[in-house]
């Protein structure tokens, strides 16, 4: 069966997103102490608690006050989160745009805060080339539940076999392909578009 639509996952995927853009400079370049704020404190999986809907005020009030000495820092989480951008990833735009001149259907779903996307919305206008976007933060569910691969199948009227999706996080790309769909994991936009010449959709 062909493959006639594609779903892309954001960060890391099309926008290069890493909270060391922004506290490299927090930090004054010490890595040591970068490392340390990020793997103590504001933690990958704090992070993904804002991801699955957790509010920026009850996030900061609970870390805050584990770490008052870190409150400055924490807060620019929320208010710098645009320096945690550094701009689209090299060459994976140019593969969307080419999917979208030959009409590809495109869709994105992508853990992300509902309170931080708004960023990304006024800067990448790339991001109105998808015909729906599925934010993990407005749903209340992350990848890999199940029930957000379903959510966009079902909301959006998508058929698993037809679709191809393409996420960086293999945990994630393993959820795409439990639900059906043609599930491609993101190392490099060259990679990418020999996968997806493959599948006749470049």
């Amino acid at each position: 069966m062909p493959h006639t639509t594609v779903v892309f996952d954001l960060g890391g995927v099309l926008v290069d997103w890493n909270p060391r853009y922004l506290y490299r400079k927090l930090f004054g370049g010490d890595e040591a102490a970068m490392e340390d704020f990020l793997t103590r404190v504001c933690t990958p999986d704090w992070n993904i608690r804002q991801d699955a809907g957790r509010s920026f005020s009850e996030a900061y009030a609970q870390l805050i006050a584990a770490h008052p000495e870190h409150k400055l820092h924490i807060e620019c989480w929320l208010n710098r989160f645009d320096e945690m951008m550094a701009g689209p990833v090299e060459g994976t735009v140019e593969i969307l745009a080419e999917l979208r001149a030959r009409g590809t259907p495109l869709y994105a779903l992508s853990n992300w805060s509902a309170e931080t996307f708004p960023y990304a919305l006024r800067r990448f206008d790339f991001l109105a080339w998808f015909r729906a976007i599925v934010i993990s933060g407005e749903l209340k569910l992350v990848k890999p539940d199940p029930r957000i691969y379903q959510h966009l199948i079902q909301t959006h009227g998508l058929t698993p076999a037809d679709t191809v999706f393409i996420d960086d996080a293999p945990h994630n790309v393993a959820g795409g392909a439990a639900v059906g769909m043609h599930a491609l994991q993101f190392t490099d936009a060259a990679r990418l578009r020999r996968d997806l010449t493959a599948l006749d959709l470049l």
